[in-house]
């Protein structure tokens, strides 16, 4: 524990271009630490203590720019756009405009976007500076026609340690032409501290009685279907490991869990998730703004990708909980619009809520 909440930044690297990337730390009156790059606007680190004091860093990543860069296809800690998730073709059309972006992504062997195209938010620079002792601001201004995509966007992303050991990501942004956004925070998480050990264990509860089925290529089918009585049913707190290698269609597509859920409730009181650790008795909760979240169990690790302190990142070593519009919502009506407007101002709130039992 401190006596106050700090924070300060130091130069973390430099992009090839020799351009300057900061690093920005937070710390809260808790004890809690968070670390944040302008390089995709990532969450480098989050340390917490567990039910005994002790603190880990809970989060998969790098240790130095380079691997970030040449080594984040799964998008460790990055904030995620235009759109983050799967759009069906790489297509859609916005007010009798067809736009074609590219097809980044094979799932099922089919092609689709994937996360905003072949660089998307995550592979940017973006402009940091420290709000005060607990906030940082993180702004891009991506042009018009990039990836595909209509309208100049400026975005702007705030992370916030407060003392009440919340992390919170806060994203907004404006256009000035008529355009689709679904920006998305992607930090994966194991709540035991060691990267080396299974989520199996870890309990989880989605406050969502329906999820999205989907075809072999992840794009959902438009159905919102109830998860009464199915593997996808996390509406009491159970075992992610529980039903994983169950004989369902989903899971069999999804290699494991891969699907958005329909939250029942939104808001900055209502708790979406709730995930904890029974070994060290850390409990995250996240609330949002948002209609969905995406739950990953990172079953597609495999192994070959070796992070902090060298450790290779193996399959359900960490999971992904992502607060989001549903996935092709610029495809399909009766999803909530994803369409932003000149005049209009997106936000997406998702906090992470810190404790321990």
């Amino acid at each position: 524990m401190t006596d106050r909440a700090a924070a300060s930044e130091e130069t973390y690297g430099h992009l090839p271009d020799g351009r300057e990337v900061k690093c920005f730390n937070l710390t809260n009156s808790m004890g809690l630490r968070a670390r944040i790059m302008e390089y995709g606007a990532i969450l480098i680190s989050l340390e917490v203590p567990d039910r005994e004091g002790r603190i880990a860093d809970l989060t998969h990543g790098f240790e130095t720019l380079d691997d970030w860069m040449n080594k984040n296809d799964p998008c460790f800690g990055a904030s995620v756009g235009r759109f983050a998730n799967r759009i069906a073709k790489g297509r859609f059309s916005l007010d009798g405009t067809s736009y074609e972006l590219a097809t980044n992504n094979q799932p099922g062997g089919i092609a689709c976007h994937l996360h905003g195209g072949l660089e998307g938010f995550q592979k940017k620079l973006w402009k940091g500076r420290l709000l005060d002792d607990h906030s940082v601001e993180l702004t891009l201004i991506s042009a018009d026609g990039e990836e595909g995509y209509p309208g100049t966007l400026r975005s702007a992303i705030t992370y916030t340690l407060s003392d009440d050991n919340e992390l919170i990501w806060e994203a907004r942004a404006t256009t000035d032409a008529p355009t689709v956004l679904n920006l998305v925070h992607h930090s994966y998480w194991n709540l035991s501290g060691d990267p080396r050990s299974s989520i199996d264990d870890h309990q989880l509860t989605l406050h969502a009685s329906r999820y999205l089925p989907t075809k072999a290529d992840l794009i959902p089918t438009g159905e919102l279907a109830e998860v009464a009585g199915t593997p996808m049913d996390f509406t009491r707190a159970r075992a992610i490991g529980e039903s994983i290698a169950e004989d369902y269609e989903a899971i069999r597509f999804g290699n494991g869990y891969d699907h958005c859920w329909v939250l029942d409730e939104t808001g900055a009181t209502k708790v979406a998730a709730r995930l904890s650790d029974p070994k060290t008795g850390r409990v995250m909760e996240i609330l949002t703004n948002q209609p969905g979240i995406q739950f990953y169990s990172a079953s597609f690790l495999d192994g070959s990708v070796a992070g902090k302190n060298g450790v290779a990142y193996a399959a359900r070593s960490a999971l992904c909980l992502e607060t989001q519009n549903f996935p092709d919502a610029a495809n399909q009506q009766h999803f909530p619009s994803p369409i932003l407007r000149p005049g209009e101002t997106y936000r997406h709130l998702m906090i992470h809520r810190f404790s321990t039992v």
